[in-house]
């Protein structure tokens, strides 16, 4: 029986041997069939990651739409999460400049800039010659990184990666990020009072549009203009960051870095919020209409400078800002706020913009067109006059109607919350005077003092407020 099993199972084994030598190689092919195919997957996805990582580097993604938990979890990691009201050290401003243009550029700078308190960097195309620099250059300079891969308006995408380069900076403390140019003059505690209306851990995109018409149609309206300054908060600079350089690539053929900028905002889905305070000031000749009909609006920027008149008569312009800032610096919130008074025994109508000029009308004007800007300039790109976002009022060629003005002479502070300016007849060169006895009795005025009190800040905060009356 042993041997009988042993020679079936030796039999066995042969017949086994022979006759499923085919089955097994089967089984081998199909073993190798399968490891084949999986490593054709896997090389498959590997050069797909590949790939796709090429691809973004080149070229992003658009943004993905914020999950709900976003601003908790960014409000996690903001740089200040204390419940301290705003204040300067939560502005982190990033102004747009050249080697060939900061050196004279940097006085209006030097006008505003607080060494010990304001925060930032002029970005320079490369760096500069510390040998022919001017004394007292306040404002820190950095150089901005490698722009050059962009083939195309590689001046405008370095301007636009201050707000990415300023972010990456990492400075602790930071709420708002604030854009400009090398010439913009900001009023930096104007803008504190603004910017903290706001919240800053939300996402925000603040700034002001231009004063012609034809900038905004060629550009966009629902774009803040850069040289005016914008504000962008800290939230949304984070989510910026992350598309921006492709984002860049895909507008390389919009004009300006601010275009490109509102343009990647607005594919992150946050729109402008207009402030009426930051002046781009694109218009050409002099800027007296504006300032002295200011909207009810507190003073944020001024912009353009170089290519406008003095603000002051038989002033440089450094001189004229500087006139200004000393008003400013006494009651920042009143700076250029209109107010309208009447003599009814005169019949005289009073216009006067705090801190700067005051005029005369010998004859009685209604509120709605004192408050409209005298049209003292011309648009930006052709010189017209006109059309502006705002509405104005010609210049009489008649003398009799045109005002008996008056610049500031002297500002003073009375107590810890008064004020007293001062403003002194100006008389131009004109060929043609007025000889009526109303306007040479207006024309006798030779100074004018106004007593008022210190504005509130929170002025700004309340609904419903028409004309201030001082």
């Amino acid at each position: 029986m042993s041997q009988t099993r042993s020679e079936t199972s030796h039999d066995s084994f042969k017949s086994s041997k022979f006759f499923s030598f085919p089955e097994k190689l089967s089984k081998i092919f199909v073993v190798f069939m399968r490891l084949g195919l999986l490593f054709c997957l896997v090389a498959s996805v590997l050069l797909a990651l590949h790939s796709a990582s090429l691809i973004r580097r080149r070229w992003p993604s658009f943004p993905e739409r914020l999950s709900p938990s976003f601003p908790e979890r960014l409000s996690r990691n903001a740089s200040d999460q204390k419940s301290v009201p705003t204040n300067i050290s939560h502005l982190l401003f990033g102004l747009a400049g050249t080697v060939h243009t900061w050196r004279d550029r940097s006085r209006y700078s030097e006008l505003w800039w607080h060494p010990n308190a304001t925060r930032g960097f002029v970005w320079l195309d490369e760096k500069p010659d510390t040998k022919v620099s001017r004394p007292g250059f306040w404002v820190p300079y950095r150089v901005s990184g490698d722009w050059t891969w962009f083939t195309r308006s590689q001046s405008a995408v370095r301007i636009s990666r201050i707000v990415l380069e300023s972010f990456k900076i990492g400075l602790p403390n930071v709420r708002w990020f604030v854009m400009g140019d090398d010439d913009t003059v900001f009023f930096t505690e104007n803008l504190v009072s603004a910017l903290a209306s706001y919240d800053h851990n939300q996402m925000y995109y603040i700034g002001g549009n231009s004063e012609s018409v034809e900038q905004n149609a060629r550009h966009a309206y629902d774009m803040a203009f850069g040289g005016g300054g914008f504000a962008i908060s800290y939230p949304l600079a984070a989510q910026l960051v992350k598309v921006f350089d492709g984002c860049l690539d895909r507008y390389y053929n919009f004009y300006g870095s601010d275009e490109r900028v509102c343009a990647c905002v607005n594919e992150i889905g946050v729109p402008l919020t207009r402030l009426r305070g930051f002046h781009q000031f694109d218009i050409r000749g002099d800027p007296y209409g504006i300032l002295a009909a200011h909207p009810q609006a507190p003073l944020l920027s001024l912009h353009h400078l170089d290519y406008l008149e003095p603000i002051f008569p038989n002033q440089t312009q450094i001189e004229s800002v500087k006139s200004l800032m000393d008003s400013y610096r006494v009651d920042p919130t009143r700076i250029l706020q209109q107010s309208f008074c009447y003599n009814h025994r005169r019949k005289w109508s009073v216009s006067i913009a705090w801190g700067y000029t005051i005029q005369i009308y010998t004859s009685f004007l209604t509120a709605s067109a004192l408050q409209r800007p005298l049209l003292t300039f011309k648009t930006w790109r052709t010189g017209e006059d006109g059309p502006f976002t705002f509405d104005t009022r010609p210049v009489s060629s008649d003398p009799c109607e045109q005002p008996v003005t008056y610049f500031l002479d002297k500002v003073q502070e009375v107590g810890k919350s008064g004020t007293v300016t001062t403003y002194r007849r100006y008389v131009a060169n004109q060929g043609k005077n007025c000889d009526t006895a109303d306007h040479a009795r207006a024309m006798a005025v030779q100074s004018i003092r106004v007593s008022s009190m210190k504005m509130d800040p929170k002025h700004w905060k309340k609904v419903g407020n028409l004309k201030l009356f001082i």
